[in-house]
């Protein structure tokens, strides 16, 4: 398998956003939905709440051009479901820093570091739980038992 580094996430990232691919992936979101930007913002790939405006202009272009239906949930949402998702979104944001500093990651080998550990983790987790299974089980183990005598077959 070919190893994905941050560069190439970046990449993607730069030759996705204002693509016709990404669009279209905002045309088909915007459908899917039915106008709901909670659950836009939350499929479309490489966005943050940073992206809304744009994102928001791309869709107002469309139903203005009559490619896109105008659906309610977009056309009349409010301010405040607006902010709720600008200030979760944030919150967010925040957090995903604070754990980051917390667990000291920084570069490319600190995320590969970061799986390694947690590979390691989900493996004495599992080694625990067979280990148990086995404890559970081992002395439960039948020996002899009733036979059952083979039926003969009628001719």
């Amino acid at each position: 398998l070919p190893q994905i580094t941050v560069k190439d996430i970046e990449d993607f990232e730069k030759s996705y956003k204002d693509s016709e691919e990404e669009l279209a992936d905002i045309k088909s979101a915007y459908m899917d939905f039915e106008g709901d930007m909670d659950k836009i913002m939350e499929s479309v790939l490489c966005t943050d709440y940073t992206d809304e405006p744009r994102i928001r202009k791309i869709i107002e272009r469309a139903i203005d051009s009559g490619e896109l239906p105008s659906y309610k949930a977009f056309v009349k949402e409010s301010k405040q479901k607006m902010m709720a998702r600008r200030r979760r979104a944030e919150k967010e944001a925040t957090e995903a820093e604070k754990t980051k500093e917390e667990l000291g990651l920084g570069g490319e080998d600190d995320l590969k570091a970061l799986i390694q550990s947690r590979n390691k983790n989900r493996k004495k987790e599992m080694d625990d739980f067979l280990a148990q299974l086995e404890a559970k089980y081992k002395n439960n183990t039948r020996k002899g038992g009733k036979k059952t005598p083979a039926k003969k077959a009628k001719k």
